[in-house]
């Protein structure tokens, strides 16, 4: 709801706030006494486009302001956070959903606008935070419906419309609406699976002969991870045998104890250790340091055997390697180094390129029998769609045929006995989103004329009292926060004008509610009755104009005024004493 609304600087009216009520509020005042300038403010807090012939004379900028109560989940919130809102959270623990959470949260948005001929632009702030113009017009949508002589409809969208229509109708189109959405979006996937596959056969045809030939050429090649390092240090060992053969003879011949240079003998190392542990075995007595230096000098001569025995094996398998082996390993790099380039860039990469790829090649291969598994699927998820789309076109035709008789109704009520209001349903298009049909909602303002579309063939009374009825009737279904009403009560007087504000009072139970009006019979049915007073200044040559609520016999005055030009007769002071009795009854 709206909490509290400023005005400074806007038309007749210097500096005003007036706090609204969360039911009916009604404006009233003296023709020119700046009424409309409430709902030209309000206008300005939902984007409307800026007069700067709005501006007070005199006044540089109009500034006006606005506090909103919200829950926290409406979607207005969501739009404000993302745009950088700051949001006031009041938190009442026998309110909120858990301990701590915020009850409501409150909204501040201020509209300025700059005079003729001024630089200053046009500026707008939500939650203390500047924001376009337009992000107004968004929060608009989902906090405030204005019906007037120039507003826009609230309604005048074919999806607005649908989504009215089927908010009327209740959860049997909800849960209808669900189940069609649900085969709908099955539906359209699987038909654009199975028209990728169909459109693109000769692409994914290639497309598997190539990830076949790739997937064998890396299977046939036996990949292993670390194998091109492996035969890098291969090829490193062949290239340099000869080196490596002499090295490892070398080192045999010296333990071996013959020398390979000029084939001398001399002693192995071996025979040397053992000739030093025997002479340590012949010392006299039992020594026991000896004795152990003696055991650690045969393990010596043990070790030295074995190594020994590995470097002549070292040198048999260099002979062993012929020069075909460092083709062979030259040959398999070069075919790594290959793969890895194609699919790498480490050997690793070209394993896991195979293991990624093998199953979109049994995909592409198994296109055959998805084509046929696909076709049937999209056939039977088709006649659920269509059958979704039957019901939901008989459910929708049966709650359009109830809201056309309950908004008749209304109008009828509201000095508009001809009058015929048409929620009409046709189908016959393709299945869509929302199904197959199409939503109208039309008027027809007497017998034997065409019904045509709301805002088109009425005047602007009429056209508010049309949305009255139909807000009144779609109120506990698909409600706004709040709905401002001016001139709905054009044209009409006595009985017409009780209906109309006994129909705004049940209206304000759901939402809340403010109407511009000009009659005592409407305004006797407010919660709260707010006046804006005009003061004239001649010779200062200035008007001013200020908004205040009335309470007691100061509203009682303002009824009489309205009834019959004098807040002071006795007579018209009982006549409004009874209408509100009347209205409250």
């Amino acid at each position: 709801m709206i909490e509290y609304l400023s005005i400074n600087g806007l038309g007749v009216i210097g500096d005003a706030t007036v706090e609204l009520d969360p039911g009916f509020t009604v404006v009233t005042g003296e023709t020119g006494a700046g009424k409309t300038m409430v709902v030209t403010a309000l206008n300005l807090l939902l984007g409307a486009r800026a007069d700067a012939g709005a501006v007070r004379h005199g006044a540089s900028r109009a500034t006006v302001e606005a506090g909103f109560r919200l829950a926290p989940g409406h979607a207005a919130v969501g739009l404000a956070t993302e745009a950088g809102a700051v949001l006031d959270a009041d938190t009442d623990p026998d309110d909120a959903a858990a301990p701590g959470d915020p009850a409501e949260l409150a909204l501040v948005v201020t509209r300025s606008v700059g005079a003729a001929g001024s630089s200053g632009r046009s500026r707008a702030s939500a939650g203390g935070r500047g924001v376009p113009v337009a992000l107004l017009s968004e929060l608009g949508e989902h906090l405030v419906a204005v019906h007037g002589q120039t507003d826009q409809l609230r309604l005048k969208s074919p999806a607005a419309q649908r989504h009215a229509l089927d908010a009327f109708a209740g959860s049997a189109v909800t849960e209808a609406l669900a189940a069609y959405r649900r085969d709908y979006e099955a539906w359209r996937q699987t038909a654009a699976e199975l028209a990728e596959i169909t459109t693109h056969e000769q692409d994914r045809a290639r497309e598997a002969e190539n990830l076949q030939r790739s997937l064998e050429e890396i299977d046939l090649a036996a990949v292993e991870e670390g194998e091109d390092l492996a035969v890098r240090a291969m090829i490193e060992r062949l290239e340099n045998v000869e080196e490596l053969r002499a090295a490892s003879l070398g080192a045999h011949a010296h333990l071996a104890g013959a020398d390979a240079a000029d084939a001398v003998e001399i002693p192995s190392a071996e025979a040397l250790i053992e000739a030093a542990r025997q002479s340590l075995l012949g010392a006299p007595g039992q020594d026991e340091d000896l004795t152990g230096m003696a055991r650690r000098l045969a393990e010596a001569g043990i070790l030295l055997a074995d190594i020994a025995g590995d470097l002549a094996g070292y040198a048999a398998r260099l002979d062993d390697d012929a020069a075909s082996d460092l083709d062979t390993a030259q040959s398999r790099l070069a075919e790594l180094t290959r793969l890895m380039r194609l699919y790498g860039p480490e050997l690793s990469d070209v394993i896991g390129w195979a293991e990624e790829h093998r199953p979109r090649l049994e995909e592409l291969q198994g296109d055959s029998g998805r084509i046929e598994e696909l076709t049937g699927e999209v056939a039977r998820l088709e006649q659920q769609v269509t059958a979704g789309a039957t019901e939901l076109t008989g459910l929708r035709t049966a709650a359009a045929r109830e809201l056309s008789g309950l908004v008749s109704d209304e109008l009828h009520a509201l000095s508009m006995p001809d009058a015929t209001f048409h929620a009409t349903v046709t189908t016959g298009g393709e299945p869509g989103p929302h199904g197959a049909d199409e939503i109208q909602l039309l008027l027809q303002p007497h017998a034997g004329a065409e019904p045509r579309p709301l805002g088109k063939g009425a005047s602007g009374g009429e056209l508010s009292r049309v949305m009255l009825a139909l807000e009144v009737v779609l109120a506990a279904t698909d409600p706004v926060p709040t709905f401002v009403f001016d001139e709905v009560d054009a044209g009409v007087g006595g009985e017409a004008a009780v209906q109309i504000g006994r129909r705004l009072a049940r209206l304000a139970q759901h939402v809340q509610v403010i109407v511009v009006t000009h009659l005592p019979q409407v305004a006797a049915f407010a919660d709260r009755h707010v006046k804006v007073t005009k003061d004239s200044d001649r010779e200062a040559g200035f008007t001013t104009s200020d908004v205040a609520a009335l309470d007691g016999e100061d509203r009682v005055g303002e009824l009489a005024r309205m009834l019959a030009g004098r807040s002071g007769s006795d007579a018209a002071r009982d006549h409004a004493r009874e209408l509100l009795e009347a209205s409250h009854a």
